[in-house]
């Protein structure tokens, strides 16, 4: 078995690829970066991000909020991995689709078969463990009935100047991301202060949080948290978690009635609970290294947290945006830390007319 890989290397400060070699070790991983130093990753510290399903890339990181990154096209690397012996087996190749499709149900089955006794962390458990198998293609279809749901056509924003402005920031974003989800968002004509993930790479923004935006940035903040709770499944997990397991499951086989009304209980689940502070602290993260290295301006999320935060008392509409993703003074103050850790000098997001003036789009 080969011990050497290509791959390309993202140092978590800048968007730049850099071709390298991996080597495998007894230990670790070696990585020789085309011009530059070699690195050594210690196994016990890599978590393995993609590279579960057949066709992804593989993605490894190794860091906290500024994570570097290595992606390899080669799935064999992690067969190599996990041969080193216990401790990389936590690390897993695609795994074949009928495969995922028996351990899916099983899982399901099993989360209601050990519910009641494991009630305060089993089902939690087992909702990560369904959350990772369930293949793309499922939540895709899964997000775009919760999306009708939550946004119905007619109650949309249709301005196609403001989508434009909307799918530029989000393609600028995804730029250097995996190309495992398609991020689509949809403006929603409401006042409400919010937005929501779905599932499959699903967003939808209320006119609401659009106007409280002051610059593009602040609205590129919000979007790169939104879409990291996608890439790390988080409004999937949520959904498994509180959601029926029956349901899903005909939902997933393709059964109209069941994906029906587990898009209704789906669209209810995420309207109405909190995400954990886990949740928010990986998407705060993730989504901070995500601005950097679009070169966005990293202070946009915790300058428009800020500004909710310190209208809270005065404004109800923006509590909103809290009751399902909760931001204290200590989340701000975190974000901003780990904005000023950001070196890279931010490129202005070019709108070609006022900020103001496009958030007015919406309803006009």
């Amino acid at each position: 078995m080969s011990t050497v890989f290509a791959g390309h290397y993202l140092d978590g400060q800048t968007a730049v690829r850099r071709r390298a070699l991996v080597r495998v070790t007894a230990t670790g991983l070696e990585i020789q970066v085309e011009g530059g130093a070699t690195l050594w990753w210690p196994l016990g510290a890599i978590r393995q991000t993609q590279g579960v399903y057949a066709g992804e890339q593989i993605r490894l990181e190794r860091g906290g909020a500024t994570s570097e990154v290595l992606v390899v096209d080669d799935p064999t690397l992690l067969a190599a991995v996990r041969s080193i012996g216990v401790a990389g087996r936590r690390f897993h190749g695609p795994q074949r689709r009928s495969l995922r499709v028996l351990v899916t149900a099983l899982a399901a089955l099993a989360a209601i078969a050990v519910g009641g006794a494991l009630h305060l962390w089993g089902i939690p458990a087992a909702s990560g463990i369904v959350a990772s198998v369930v293949p793309v293609a499922w939540e895709d279809r899964i997000g775009r009935a919760v999306a009708a749901q939550l946004a119905a056509h007619e109650r949309r924003c249709l301005d196609t100047a403001l989508q434009t402005t909307v799918d530029a920031i989000v393609a600028r974003l995804v730029a250097r991301a995996p190309d495992t989800y398609r991020i689509r968002v949809t403006i929603l004509d409401h006042p409400a202060v919010n937005a929501f993930a779905a599932p499959g790479g699903h967003i939808v923004v209320l006119r609401g949080l659009l106007e409280r935006t002051r610059t593009p940035a602040e609205l590129a903040g919000v979007l790169a948290h939104e879409i990291q709770h996608v890439y790390h499944r988080h409004p999937t997990r949520l959904i498994v978690q509180h959601s029926s397991a029956g349901l899903l499951v005909g939902a997933v086989a393709g059964d109209v009635s069941a994906l029906m009304a587990y898009s209704l209980e789906a669209a209810r689940i995420l309207g109405t609970l909190r995400y954990s502070r886990q949740y928010e602290a990986e998407a705060d993260a993730a989504g901070l290294s995500m601005l950097a290295a679009a070169r966005i301006d990293p202070r946009g999320l915790s300058s428009f947290l800020a500004q909710l935060v310190s209208a809270e008392t005065g404004a109800p509409t923006a509590l909103g945006y809290f009751a399902s993703h909760p931001a204290t003074a200590e989340r701000v103050a975190t974000l901003g830390r780990l904005a000023s850790e950001v070196r890279d000098t931010p490129i202005p997001i070019a709108t070609g007319r006022d900020w103001k003036d496009v958030v007015r789009l919406c309803g006009a």
